[in-house]
C-alpha cells in the first residue's frame, strides 16, 4: 500500500469521525421527542437521560478522536512512534465498533437494511483504517 494511499485513508477516517461526532451532537435534540413518541409514557423520563448522555458523550469523545486521526496521519506514515499509536489506537476503537455493537445487540437488528448496510460500511472502513494503521513501516529516528 502506497504512503499517499495510506494518508488518504487515515486523514479521511478522521474527518469521518469528526462528522460523525457533529451527527451524533446534531441529533441529540432530536432524541427526546424521538422517545416520547416511540415509549410507552410512563418510560419516557427513565430512558431519555440515559439516551441523551449516550449521545452527547460519544459525539464529544468522536470529535477528538477524529481530529487527532487526523492530525496524526501524516506523521504515522512518516513512521513516528506516537503518531503509530494514535492512528492504531483510533483504529482498532474502530474495528470494535461492528464485531460490539453485534454482540450487544444481537442479530434481529441486522434485519433492517439500513442497520445492515451501516454495519458493512464500517466493517469495511475499519479494514482499512486497520491495514493503513498497521501496514509495516521503518519507525522515524527518535
Amino acid at each position: 500500500m502506497s504512503a499517499n494511499l495510506r494518508r488518504l485513508i487515515l486523514k479521511s477516517a478522521g474527518v469521518l469521525l469528526v462528522v460523525l461526532g457533529a451527527l451524533h451532537l446534531g441529533v441529540t435534540p432530536f432524541i427526546r421527542q424521538f422517545i416520547a413518541q416511540n415509549a410507552i409514557a410512563d418510560r419516557v423520563e427513565w430512558f431519555t437521560p440515559p439516551m441523551l448522555l449516550n449521545h452527547t458523550v460519544v459525539g464529544i469523545l468522536l470529535l477528538p478522536l477524529g481530529f487527532l486521526t487526523y492530525y496524526s496521519a501524516s506523521s504515522a506514515v512518516a513512521g513516528e512512534r506516537w503518531a503509530l499509536v494514535v492512528v492504531r489506537t483510533s483504529a482498532l476503537a474502530v474495528a470494535l465498533l461492528p464485531v460490539t455493537l453485534s454482540f450487544v445487540m444481537g442479530d434481529r437488528y441486522f434485519g433492517a437494511a439500513p442497520f445492515l448496510a451501516a454495519t458493512i460500511i464500517v466493517s469495511l472502513a475499519s479494514l482499512l483504517l486497520l491495514a493503513s494503521a498497521f501496514w509495516p513501516v521503518k519507525s522515524a529516528a527518535v
